[in-house]
């Protein structure tokens, strides 16, 4: 209205943003680390696609300042008449020949790159089968006749290159550790293959990286890279057959294993269960994860995967055991937990 002052727009409620910007950045910045960050690099093969990014990303940085920088010369700095011959210089020079030697280079650079991600193994062999929505992983020693079977659950020994044969049961899947390198799909029917070389020991996390069904999200896997005498040590207890149930309710879970008839679709070496359909169990008790990274391995854990299978895991194939009294739910959970 008339006769009153306008009071002046103060900058004020805009510094607190600002002040929250460092802070944004600087959780942008944590994102960067973890066990499945691809900017955390831990292994050879991951190590060379790191520095592809950030020498990409200074390759574009640097063509983007080019371009933008003769949009603003020409637009505030030099915003008077030029010279043809000046103008067409900016447009070739800067437009035309700058640009195609910065990509002709970074595409050449990274085309020479290229068959080290295609290295062949140095004498372990490990073959993946992706299944819904868990893992088949197979160990081949070199010379050896039959495999060592576990699921869920990759072990490698570092500081060495192992070969990873792939397979894919049903539909499309995608196997990526990215702290150890890129992904590789998975079809079936059709092999193919890579191999991967921790530079240190430490725990990884893994994942399908190809959208694969209700589950897709849930089909992870835990990735540990061991010195080599502790993997080979670690190689030959997974060889051995189950541990016998030791107190009386482990020795009552394993009778309701057989009783469910739960040997149809899992294994358990030393012992009449040999299904192939599932996961097999042998070792299940040592493993970091159940259900394809999707719990941990307490006993409660347990006990919650076997009577809710299908709630904590939709279209997974395995039935829920809900049925199962509590006692029971136990003890076959205390069974299962002594398999290591």
């Amino acid at each position: 209205m008339a006769g009153k002052s306008r009071r002046p727009i103060s900058a004020e409620p805009g510094r607190p943003r600002a002040r929250l910007a460092p802070l944004v950045a600087l959780a942008l910045l944590a994102g960067c680390d973890g066990r499945q960050s691809v900017l955390a690099p831990a292994g050879a093969d991951a190590r060379v696609l790191d520095s592809l990014f950030w020498v990409m990303l200074t390759g574009a940085v640097i063509l983007w300042l080019l371009v933008n920088g003769l949009f603003f010369y020409v637009m505030r700095i030099n915003r008077g008449a030029m010279s043809r011959r000046f103008a067409d210089g900016l447009i070739i020079g800067g437009g035309v020949i700058f640009p195609t030697v910065v990509l002709g280079a970074l595409l050449a650079w990274g085309l020479s790159i290229m068959p080290d991600q295609r290295a062949p193994g140095e004498g372990l062999t490990l073959r993946v089968t992706g299944e819904q929505w868990w893992w088949r992983v197979e160990y081949w020693p070199e010379g050896a006749d039959t495999p060592i079977v576990a699921a869920n659950e990759i072990r490698l020994p570092a500081g060495q290159r192992s070969e990873i044969l792939l397979n894919a049961g049903r539909v499309i899947h995608s196997f990526w550790i990215p702290a150890l390198g890129g992904k590789m799909d998975m079809f079936p029917g059709r092999e193919t293959r890579m191999s991967l070389k921790p530079e240190r020991a430490g725990n990884w996390r893994g994942q399908c990286a190809e959208f694969c069904g209700a589950s897709h999200a849930l089909m992870a896997f835990e990735v540990v890279a061991m010195p080599p005498d502790d993997f080979d040590s670690w190689l030959q207890a997974q060889a051995a057959p189950a541990t016998p149930p030791g107190d009386a309710a482990a020795q009552r879970g394993a009778r309701i294993f057989a009783r469910e008839g739960c040997g149809a679709c899992h294994a358990v070496r030393g012992t009449e269960a040999r299904g192939a359909v599932g996961p097999d169990l042998t070792h299940v008790g040592s493993r970091l994860s159940l259900g394809a990274g999707t719990l941990g391995t307490t006993l409660e854990d347990f006990e919650t995967w076997i009577a809710h299978t299908g709630a904590i895991k939709p279209e997974v194939e395995m039935p829920g055991y809900d049925h199962l009294t509590t006692a029971d739910l136990a003890d076959l959970a205390q069974y299962l937990k002594g398999l290591e």
